[in-house]
């Protein structure tokens, strides 16, 4: 690793700025870790999908676990192409099965939902350490930066979700308006086995293409965060500047001493000495050691000096020397006389008592709050439990025989549609018939119209102006009725496509509505 062939500038960072650089260095080199990580992520996913196909939440589940293992091909990468020799794609491939071999099981099971995860993977593939060197290592590292790469996991969790959300609401926004009204969560749910498998692995498959976008920037940022802090403890830019600084100097130094050379060669060499010159020998007290006398020439010798030393140190406080010849308890004796200090602290004492007093008071009026509170929440959750049963409530009131509030007024007008009885044919498929050769929209306006007034007057439907096609539906499933239900359904998906699509239903199937309609209300319905 050679500092002068870094891509980036080294300096000490704030961790935000680290993972701001982190940011910049993955978008700088986003075909090849986005490609990367989808080659290898995928063909995982694709084997996942195929294994555990009748339990699309188990495959996603292991793709998810298998995370820090995908990782380590970025590391590669990035370490690589930070200092200028990044790998290509084949290069890259070929050395991920060797990058997965050291402690691969620890990162998959009991390293797999550490905070620092990003943070901590440098230090075992790129510095090797295991064991207690590891976490050593770990421990130098995470007393500044441990902090910003925790922000960094839990804010990259809530973004992958976000992310993975928003695609899963925007593929069923994009789904065919008649697929989503023929929905109903109980079919979904008593569907056999099989049936909607492919929509939820088409949901998981989301997953994958938000972490082969997300993932490599995760991996950049814990990786600068990496190289910031040992930026901080080894001083690499204070070594790259004396670095330059070489640089710059060596050309001059070196003419500067070729210079010194030609000036000194042309100096007279002086004589050499007959005599070897004499030995500077060091002072005898030196040479005694510590215990030397010193100082010798002035009051305070060293001898002195340390005596008084002694002295004081055995003098109170520093010492308290007693001699005891019985044994005692380690209480005070009782005819010892009170002194003032000691009525001080029973005073301190008992003006401690009393502020834990008001503590406890203050503390009981906060339980009462909390009390107060939770009852409040208990009442208002009663509320809105009667609130959302209220027609349920209605009903087991009415068999009881208990008073009951005046019944609601059937709404006249629904959907724009009269629905009152006598603004209907007598004959409602007939007239249906004769209408559907020259205005067709009217008669299956008529069809829909007459079914919904049956449903509100003669089945006693509490439809209202609010509801919608979809909850008018649910009403009528509540009738447990087959064989209305099935016609309910199939009339109101033909007016929905007339009243928002203008699709008129083929010909072979308007003769169906209306025996339909005969079939089902020729003599009358029964409430």
């Amino acid at each position: 690793m050679r500092l002068t062939d870094a891509s980036v500038v080294i300096r000490p960072r704030s961790a935000w700025e680290a993972m701001d650089l982190g940011v910049l260095l993955a978008r700088r080199h986003a075909g090849l870790l986005m490609g990367s990580w989808a080659l290898v992520t995928l063909p995982v996913f694709g084997l996942l999908t195929l294994l555990c196909w009748s339990y699309p939440g188990l495959a996603v589940f292991l793709f998810w676990l298998l995370k820090p293992a995908y990782e380590r091909l970025p590391l590669y990468i990035l370490s690589r192409a930070l200092f200028g020799d990044t790998p290509s794609l084949k290069e890259a491939l070929r050395a991920y099965p060797r990058l997965l071999k050291p402690q691969l099981i620890a990162s998959l099971t009991w390293r797999r939902l550490s905070t620092t995860r990003s943070f901590d993977l440098p230090v075992l593939q790129l510095e090797g350490l295991s064991g207690q060197a590891r976490s050593q290592r770990l421990v130098v590292l995470g007393q500044r930066d441990a902090g910003g790469a925790t922000w960094l996991t839990v804010i990259g969790a809530h973004l992958e979700m976000a992310l993975w959300l928003g695609l899963i609401t925007l593929m069923y926004l994009m789904l065919p308006k008649q697929v989503a009204i023929d929905w109903d969560w109980q079919k979904l749910m008593e569907a056999a086995a099989g049936e909607w498998l492919w929509l939820e692995h088409l949901s998981n498959s989301l997953y994958v293409l938000v972490l082969i976008v997300w993932e490599p920037v995760y991996v950049a940022c814990g990786f600068t965060l990496y190289l910031n802090r040992r930026t901080a403890l080894e001083g690499w830019d204070i070594e790259l500047q004396f670095r330059r600084l070489r640089q710059r100097l060596s050309g001059a130094a070196y003419a500067l001493l070729l210079g010194l050379g030609l000036v000194l060669a042309q100096l007279p060499q002086p004589a050499m000495a007959d005599e070897a010159p004499a030995l500077c020998l060091a002072p005898q007290a030196y040479l005694d050691g510590p215990d030397a006398e010193r100082l010798t020439h002035q009051a305070l010798t060293s001898k002195a000096a340390r005596q008084d030393i002694s002295a004081l140190l055995d003098a109170p406080p520093f010492q308290n020397r007693e001699t005891v010849t019985r044994w005692r308890l380690g209480e005070k004796s009782a005819e010892k006389d009170v002194k003032p200090e000691d009525m001080e602290g029973w005073a301190e004492f008992i003006r401690n008592f009393f502020k834990l007093a008001e503590y406890a008071r203050s503390l009981d009026s906060l339980a009462l709050v909390i009390k107060a509170l939770l009852w409040g929440l208990l009442f208002s959750l009663l509320a809105l439990l009667v609130w959302r049963y209220r027609d349920w409530l209605a009903a087991f009131a009415g068999r009881l025989g208990l008073p009951q509030r005046s019944p609601r007024e059937a709404p006249s007008v629904l959907f724009g549609l009269e629905l009152a009885p006598e603004s209907l044919p007598d004959d409602v498929a007939s007239e249906a018939e004769r209408l559907w050769a020259s205005q067709p929209r009217e008669a299956l306006g008529l069809l829909y119209r007459a079914l919904l007034s049956r449903l509100l007057h003669d089945f006693r439907l509490p439809l209202r102006q609010s509801h919608t096609e979809g909850e008018v539906l649910q009403l009528v499933r509540s009738l447990h009725n087959r064989e209305l239900e099935g016609f309910s359904q199939t009339l109101t998906g033909h007016w929905q496509n007339l009243a928002y699509g203008h699709r008129l239903p083929a010909a072979e199937l308007r003769q169906g509505l209306c025996d339909g309609w005969r079939h089902l209300f020729a003599t009358g319905a029964s409430a």
